[in-house]
């Protein structure tokens, strides 16, 4: 019977904690824009220029596969 007073108690807390971080989250302005990231994919990326010798070219940077190896 105790055990349950504390497993009581414990969830409660836990559930207020989680209460007080999702106002916090709205508060900040989490959700306010719910459409940009769903898209966000589609958008181009930006050229970086990079300098090789002496002429300037352009290339593409991914960063989630920059340094990658592909292959085996």
């Amino acid at each position: 019977m105790e055990a349950l007073f504390v497993l009581l108690i414990f969830s409660l807390l836990l559930g207020l904690g989680f209460l007080v971080a999702f106002f916090w989250a709205h508060n900040a302005g989490q959700y306010e824009d719910t459409e940009t990231p769903a898209i966000r994919m589609l958008f181009e990326d930006k050229p970086v220029k990079a300098a090789q010798g002496d002429s300037l070219i352009i290339k593409k940077v991914n960063k989630k596969t920059e340094g990658v190896q592909y292959g085996g």
